[in-house]
């Protein structure tokens, strides 16, 4: 007959177990996330491949892009606090940026908060440009806000392109293609405006 063991074996036993167990789940979460490090090197990143990450693959997989196309002082903010801007860096005339990456499905519109909140974080960044990239389109009335403003947008067309740029060695093409001044458009708000003072106007006689 097998004797009872006392009851501090049977807890040494378990809390070895629990170390145990602890590290092993440490193992395998660093060994998925060399994985996952492996998968998001731009070389071997598609488009298909953008299509299937979450927005905080996208954002690593964006600084990732950016540093190894050479620019400098390549930043990922904290999701927690990102005040608007997912990378900073500093574009090769000098000039600070800031850029929020958004990771959508090819047929969403991105709309204005995206524009509102990089430009809002310029100032805290204290950066001189900013830039919108996603995987999707913008909508009419974000590309209108960006127009006035001064942002950069980059649509999936453009990301293709700079995929493509990246894939074939043309570093200097994709990073012309990132810091290409913004198409500015003059703010429409005075014409829209025009016809309300006129009902205004006439509400008043």
């Amino acid at each position: 007959m097998i004797a009872e063991q006392p009851l501090w074996v049977y807890i040494i036993a378990a809390v070895a177990a629990i170390i145990i167990l602890i590290l092993v789940a440490k193992a395998i979460n660093r060994r998925l996330a060399r994985i996952r490090r492996r998968q998001l090197d731009p070389s071997r990143i598609t488009i298909q491949d953008i299509d299937e990450m979450e927005g905080s693959e996208f954002e690593m997989y964006l600084y990732r892009f950016f540093d190894e196309l050479g620019y400098e002082e390549v930043y990922k903010t904290k999701a927690s606090s990102d005040f608007g801007a997912d990378l900073v860096f500093t574009a090769r005339d000098g000039i600070r940026t800031v850029l929020q990456a958004k990771r959508y499905q090819e047929d969403s519109g991105i709309g204005l908060s995206a524009v509102q909140e990089v430009y809002a974080s310029m100032r805290y960044y204290e950066a001189g440009r900013s830039i919108v990239l996603t995987s999707a389109r913008f909508t009419p009335a974000c590309v209108t806000l960006a127009g006035v403003n001064g942002v950069k947008l980059l649509d999936r067309g453009d990301l293709i392109e700079l995929i493509a740029d990246f894939k074939s060695g043309c570093y200097e093409e994709a990073m012309d293609r990132i810091e290409r001044e913004a198409e500015l458009i003059p703010s429409p708000w005075k014409e829209a405006a025009v016809p309300a003072r006129r009902t205004l106007k006439r509400a008043r006689r």
